[in-house]
């Protein structure tokens, strides 16, 4: 089958700092490095380096057709990503010593998808399909909306938290994924816990301390622990637990299993400095022996 991304694609400028800047503080950075990155796009390559099917949409300025290609180059299918008269996307993100980032955004193209792309892509989507997005591009419950009522399986990684856009996705999710922090963030504005959810299946990721499965057609919830690394870098971790777990959901493997091979690709993950272009793939993910 296909998971069909509508997701952001940046250029990701990553500033290796010795610690997160502070309001008011000048730091100087000992490294800089340009890559590929935007939360689409990243679960868009995981998606692909775990052995899965995915046609990305979203868009990119014309200064962004290197991004597109690289996308190819990884194993995204990419004709639905459209050139517009915006510039495209980039991310000034610091990371620190201890591997902890702090990311600054700036949404150009991501936020200028025509929805006429949209309804074109998933023209071709069929019956058992999943469409995966994010909070980093316009139109989310339209295209949440026209994805269910295909009949497709719709999941949703709702970061970057904002209260309004979520609630306006939940109606038409049938698998959330977030993080602890986003978790309450959800709970203070709607009132409701990740078991509380009229969502079938809810995966609140915890860091360092794994994460917990909200099996709501069952009522029962489930708990993963991490592997213990050393970071250098989480940028992307986050989403490469999100791609690995739509990919392997996709080849029919259950969401116990999934979830476990999805924390190996994060932990692995967290021991390389970059997004987008460093991503495993699924050989070195079974392989990985921390």
């Amino acid at each position: 089958m296909t998971i069909w991304n509508l997701g952001s694609i940046n250029a990701d400028h990553v500033y290796s700092v010795p610690h997160i800047p502070a309001p008011g503080e000048t730091l100087a950075a000992s490294k800089l490095a340009t890559g590929l990155g935007g939360k689409g796009t990243n679960m868009s390559v995981a998606v692909a380096r775990a052995a899965g099917r995915v046609m990305h949409i979203g868009a990119v300025g014309a200064d962004g057709r290197w991004a597109a290609q690289r996308l190819i180059e990884y194993g995204v299918e990419t004709r639905y990503i459209a050139e517009v008269p915006v510039l495209t996307g980039h991310a000034i993100i610091y990371v620190d010593a201890h591997g902890e980032n702090s990311i600054v955004l700036f949404q150009g193209a991501n936020h200028a998808i025509p929805l006429d792309t949209i309804r074109a892509a998933l023209s071709e989507a069929k019956t058992g399909d999943r469409f995966l997005l994010q909070n980093e591009t316009n139109l989310q419950p339209e295209a949440a909306q026209l994805a269910r009522d295909m009949g497709l399986t719709v999941a949703y990684a709702a970061a970057p938290f904002s209260a309004a856009s979520v609630q306006a996705v939940l109606p038409f999710t049938d698998f959330l994924i977030l993080n602890e922090v986003e978790a309450d963030q959800l709970r203070t504005a709607s009132g409701l816990g990740p078991a509380d959810l009229p969502i079938g299946d809810v995966i609140v990721t915890l860091g360092a301390d794994g994460s917990d499965w909200f099996d709501n057609k069952t009522r029962q919830r489930l708990h993963f622990d991490a592997l213990r690394v050393t970071p250098v870098d989480t940028t992307g971790a986050g989403d490469t637990f999100t791609g690995y777990v739509l990919a392997a959901l996709d080849r029919g493997q259950p969401m116990a299993q999934a979830i476990q091979l999805a924390t190996r690709a994060g932990a692995l993950m967290v021991t390389r400095p970059g997004a987008a272009d460093v991503i495993p793939d699924l050989s070195e993910v079974t392989a990985f022996r921390p």
